[in-house]
């Protein structure tokens, strides 16, 4: 074992230890955290009445007012941050896979993000949170729901007063893009930009907000007691199940396993990467602090807090496991290591005590390393490692909120399996339909001259020309 190793492996148990010490001293029990307020939050929670307001005026004058608007602002402002979010996924994307497909990469997140968003106002947001309904099923109409003289549902006081129907919404409508998108990194350089297309919406029209009507919606797991606090299974496991089913169907990229071997495809641009990864890390406070679905100070500040510790942990138990397993410091893993952190503690950021969200977040940057070794071996050709980070490890978040907090371990995993299933199973089948109506694959010549060339007629990077190697080895122009 090397000097490296050593001083890795002492770094993350004096970290653990830390957290430890940390969670002792403050003897805030889960409990704790859910029940604290301000005294001036509680004392207008009580003046609220129970039949709602009659008209918006008659609201506007009420005490509760002011924690209305500060609660509305929190959640777009959290809105927002998800929107960066996207940013960072293109980052991140672009600047893991080959230059020749970085244009292409860009494009897909673009088209995923607005198409995604109009999707879900036609048809996904109702579907998802369709009011009175089976448990499995319902549809609330086209459209958004409430229309512009009652945007808080004053006629409909079970609708909640936290915020407009308007910032439910598009906060959702952020959640939506992002399932989606994580499927771009995994077929990147070799799909079909309209095959891609295709299944994109479909997933966003039909799939995503009827599994999230099961447990956001009020729906049949919701009922058991299954949790998912802000997507680790309803958002992140969603996606990379999905990649899953297309990366199976889809096949490898040309040159990637070959006589039984895995040969490495370098990522183009690691800086690019970087900015992307945190760039995503900072939408993540915005991705889980929007998610209490208010501007509780309590319950928004230990959200940060869980939701950084297991982003950190994660990277240094990927760094330490990358030199264990792969016997080198690889920049991408730890990136990824992020990246699981993140999504592993994104289930229960609001319920697992400080100590628990850096256990859950170290085992996870663990995962995420062993998960793309993986998946490598099986010859699952995943470019920028989305299947592990957001499916491997939202399935390990959701189950850890069976761990390491009250909720039913059992009852995690039936929901767990019953969103990916189903999820995995739509995938295939619509994937399946969509290779043999169009393809999905673009051909030999499109895949080695990249697809920027041949899909967008342009490249990301014009003034530079292709690096040759001399006999002895040097690189020149």
């Amino acid at each position: 074992m090397n000097r490296i190793l050593k001083s890795s492996i002492l770094v993350l148990v004096l970290v653990l230890a830390a957290g430890y010490v940390a969670f002792d001293s403050s003897s805030i029990s889960q409990t704790d955290v859910m029940t604290m307020e301000t005294v001036a939050f509680t004392e207008t929670a009580e003046v609220v009445p129970q039949e709602g307001y009659r008209t918006m005026e008659e609201f506007q004058e009420s005490p509760l007012y002011t924690k209305f608007i500060i609660d509305n602002l929190w959640i777009l402002i959290a809105a927002f941050m998800v929107l960066l979010m996207h940013l960072g996924f293109a980052t991140v994307e672009s600047g893991l896979t080959q230059s020749k497909n970085a244009v292409n990469v860009i494009y897909k997140n673009v088209f995923i993000l607005c198409t995604g968003i109009l999707i879900y106002a036609f048809i996904g947001f109702q579907l998802m949170y369709p009011g009175d309904f089976n448990g499995i099923f319902g549809f609330g109409g086209f459209g958004i729901g409430f229309d512009a003289s009652d945007p808080v549902g004053m006629l409909t006081p079970a609708y909640g007063e936290d915020m407009t129907i308007w910032t439910d919404f598009i906060f959702q409508a952020m959640f939506a893009a992002t399932a989606a998108t994580i499927v771009s990194g995994c077929v990147t350089g070799r799909i079909k930009l309209s095959s891609f297309m295709i299944f994109g919406a479909l997933l966003l029209a039909i799939s995503y907000p009827i599994t999230g009507s099961w447990v956001w919606g009020g729906g049949w797991l919701d009922q058991l007691g299954f949790y998912d606090f802000a997507g680790s299974t309803l958002v992140h496991g969603v996606g990379g199940i999905a990649g899953l089913a297309c990366v199976i169907i889809l096949g490898a990229r040309t040159g990637k396993y070959k006589d039984g071997k895995i040969f490495a495809i370098p990522a183009h641009n690691i800086p690019l990467a970087t900015v992307g990864v945190f760039l995503l890390w900072i939408g993540w406070f915005g991705f889980n602090g929007g998610s209490v679905l208010s501007a509780d100070p309590s319950a928004v500040s230990y959200v940060f807090v869980t939701t950084a510790l297991a982003a950190c942990a994660g990277a240094l138990s990927s760094m330490i496991t990358t030199q264990i397993v792969m016997k080198n410091l690889d920049a991408p893993m730890a990136l990824n290591g992020i990246l699981a952190g993140l999504v592993g503690i994104t289930a229960g950021a609001d319920v697992i005590s400080i100590s628990g969200a850096i256990v859950v977040g170290a085992i996870a940057g663990a995962i995420v390393v062993f998960s793309i070794v993986m998946f490598d071996k099986l010859k699952l050709d995943d470019p920028v490692g989305a299947i592990s980070v957001h499916g491997v490890c939202g399935i390990w978040g959701t189950l850890a909120v069976g761990l390491f907090t009250e909720a039913s371990f059992l009852i995690q995993l039936l929901g767990t399996v019953s969103i990916l299933g189903v999820t995995f199973l739509f995938s295939l089948a619509v994937f399946g339909a969509i290779k043999a109506v169009l393809g999905v694959r673009v051909s030999a010549e499109v895949e080695s001259d990249g697809l920027d060339i041949s899909e967008h007629g342009n490249k990301a990077y014009p003034d530079f020309s292709p690096v040759k190697t001399t006999e002895l080895g040097r690189a020149t122009a």
